[in-house]
């Protein structure tokens, strides 16, 4: 059966400056049990006020649910006054004739200088038949017990059966996860044995964690600032991508050194060329009369005495001679950058964008007209932060949530706002003037701001 993964919801505690705060997708409260359409959220607010924390949160949450061991560099991303942090997201799993609303809740522990997952569960509720079940929690498993598999003990039987070896596989499994810290619910080990239970009583569940699988491993794609980073360096061009065809099947990051041409062996570079080849689809409309093309210098020999292929990638605009990539503008890199990415949230309902600062480089109308588009024709999810406020004029109110000075608190969706309302100049106005349920805008005072300029240009002279 094909599944179609959404993310209804996402809560952060204790990440960066978030000690609470709960982002919803537009569609999140919809009772309907059909797909919908395209779902945008932007994510607005001054800077330092728990935006980026999203992006952030939703890049740690795709390493655990893909299995990998947990990144410590995580440890930054913890609140420094807790020793612990949670995220919770909430999904919707469309079928032909059923539908999953699933909570995964995992718990983040300090520990001896080490980053642990102290606890997660999985929760749901099925919607089949004009019935929905209650939403009970089918998978809990905590570090600290090690007598127990996982609770509750109903489900861990229908898991088993008869099969005793099951249970023996699922405590080896346990030990492996928590030895190479990494979750037990989606880690190789344990994801393996529950996914083979298609035939049991287990069957819904293990639809569910193999669809949360390979919506996180397929699907979500986590942009975050690094990108931005190597870009504004002209350092490299990272393009985010998935291909599947007759030939192959792929998702990743293709990273193209900016500063020099680069050798590729023949898959890589046949991987490079369908890339390219999909992005050129878009691009000319996007910046008329553009496309990029891979420069090949011919074969020269890797390292590992294999064929291998010299190349660069080019810029190519009408009427004008080819020139290197690294030439074009900082907005037309960013551009390429994602447009894999952005192209296929356009076309499948199961991709889920997460964009930092996706206005970072772009022009102003153009982003607005991007999003526009998105908005009425596209199938996907989209994420973004953004401090550009013209998407403001161009969403529907439920695209939009507003970062608060409250960390107890962090995102809001602005209140009475009506259909003749200007979002932008709402924001603008309740900056100012107030009247949300949380203060958006921890207020600046220019004349000390110039005070303050004057102060410090006075002690440089006086040096």
């Amino acid at each position: 059966m094909s599944l179609v993964v959404r993310l209804s919801s996402l809560t952060l505690e204790n990440i960066k400056n978030v000690k609470n705060g709960t982002i919803f997708m537009p569609m999140a409260h919809d009772k309907s049990q059909t797909l919908g359409g395209a779902e945008i959220l932007g994510i607005y607010g001054q800077n330092g006020s728990g935006k980026t924390a999203v992006v952030d949160a939703l890049y740690f949450l795709q390493q655990i649910m893909i299995g990998q061991e947990i990144d410590q560099s995580i440890s930054d991303y913890i609140d420094v006054d807790a020793n612990h942090a949670g995220i919770i997201a909430e999904f919707k799993i469309f079928g032909s004739d059923i539908m999953f609303e699933v909570g995964y809740h995992v718990s983040l522990k300090k520990k001896d200088g080490e980053i642990l997952i102290e606890r997660e569960y999985l929760n749901c509720a099925i919607n089949q038949n004009g019935k929905r079940t209650n939403k009970n929690i089918f998978m809990d498993y905590q570090r600290g017990e090690g007598e127990c598999i996982f609770k509750p003990q109903k489900r861990l039987d229908e898991l088993i059966g008869k099969d005793k070896e099951i249970k023996t596989d699922l405590i080896v499994a346990r030990k492996m996860s928590e030895k190479s810290n990494c979750s037990y619910v989606f880690g190789e080990s344990s994801r393996e044995i529950f996914c083979k239970q298609m035939d049991s009583a287990f069957r819904n569940y293990a639809m569910v964690i193999k669809s949360l699988f390979e919506f996180a491993l397929k699907d979500l794609f986590v942009i975050r600032n690094t990108y931005s980073g190597l870009i504004t360096a002209n350092f490299l061009l990272p393009m985010a991508f998935r291909v599947e065809n007759n030939k192959m099947g792929a998702k990743g990051d293709f990273a193209i050194p900016l500063t020099e041409p680069v050798v590729l062996d023949a898959v890589r570079k046949e991987l490079l060329d369908v890339i390219v080849n999909q992005i050129n689809t878009v691009l000319y409309t996007i910046i008329p009369g553009m496309s990029i093309e891979v420069k090949d210098y011919g074969k020269q020999a890797l390292d590992s005495g294999e064929d291998g292929w010299k190349v660069e990638l080019m810029s190519v605009r009408t009427g004008k001679k080819p020139i290197p990539i690294r030439m074009e503008s900082e907005g037309i890199i960013k551009i390429i950058s994602i447009l894999n990415a952005w192209i296929q949230a356009f076309g499948n309902p199961s991709i889920c964008l997460v964009v930092d600062e996706l206005d970072a480089g772009i022009f102003e109308y153009m982003l607005g007209e991007l999003l526009d588009i998105f908005e009425k024709s596209a199938k996907g999810q989209l994420i973004f932060t953004s401090h550009n406020l013209r998407a403001l004029e161009m969403l529907d109110k439920e695209s939009i949530m507003f970062s608060t000075v409250n960390p107890n608190n962090r995102y809001i969706h602005m209140k009475s706002v009506k259909e003749s309302n200007n979002l932008r100049s709402m924001y603008i106005r309740s900056i100012t003037l107030g009247g949300q349920d949380e203060t958006i805008y921890e207020e600046t005072d220019s004349l000390k701001i110039a005070r303050a300029f004057r102060k410090a240009g006075r002690s440089i002279h006086n040096e």
